[in-house]
């Protein structure tokens, strides 16, 4: 199937299964939840959730390490979606998949924005504080977490759109390999299936980018 085809229809699943399948929403407990995480009140929050609600978060920052770069060669940039992931996560964030064409080149110079984000103590900042909210989210209550996902619309769809980041990174991580000159197969197998952890070594690890075009490279067999 097309990747851009298969990429709307993921899109427009997810949307629907939000609307008409996912468990009822709760309006009074979701402003409860976000309240109390965004004044810090984070004793009152199940630690799964709020570990949940960072790594979403962090999943945005991982794919901004890559796509920021990638919209400087696009015919649209990548800034728009990542503002409308913001508030909508990976609802903002699949319609920019869907429009880019694939691109393994980078030509111009990198501003002070572009340099930070090609920075390998970017990708140390991020894994740094994963790490930390894996191991505080794996206090928490799995009970009370299981029965919060099987009940309300907000925990239960924040949840899949983290496991739907993770699912969709291997569509670009091909491009950013290849302009970096960095196309080990093995490296990418290691990326796309370790969940999370495996991205975040990506991002500490891999070579910077060069200024000069990079030349259109195929992985090895």
């Amino acid at each position: 199937m097309n990747l851009k085809l298969a990429l709307w229809l993921v899109w427009g699943a997810f949307i629907s299964y939000v609307l008409f399948l996912a468990p009822p929403f709760h309006l009074d407990a979701t402003l409860t939840l976000l309240k109390n995480i965004l004044t810090f009140q984070w004793a009152e929050v199940n630690p799964i959730i709020l570990a949940i609600f960072s790594l979403v978060g962090i999943w945005l920052l991982i794919y901004s390490g890559l796509l920021f770069i990638d919209g400087r060669m696009q015919k649209i940039p990548f800034w728009p979606f990542a503002i409308a992931s913001v508030g909508s996560g990976v609802l903002g964030f699949i319609p920019y998949l869907a429009l880019r064409e694939p691109n393994q080149q980078f030509s111009g110079q990198k501003d002070s924005c572009l340099e930070l984000l090609d920075s390998r103590i970017y990708g140390v900042i991020l894994a740094f504080s994963s790490v930390i909210i894996l191991t505080y989210g794996f206090t928490g209550d799995w009970g009370d977490y299981l029965q919060q996902f099987l009940s309300d619309r907000f925990i239960n769809g924040m949840s899949l759109a983290f496991y739907l980041f993770y699912l969709l990174f291997p569509t670009i991580i091909t491009d950013d390999m290849v302009r970096r000159r960095w196309t080990n197969p093995q490296i990418f197998l290691a990326v796309v299936l370790v969940p999370l952890l495996g991205s975040l070594a990506y991002l500490c690890l891999r070579p910077q980018l060069q200024t000069s075009t990079v030349r259109q490279e195929s992985f090895s067999s």
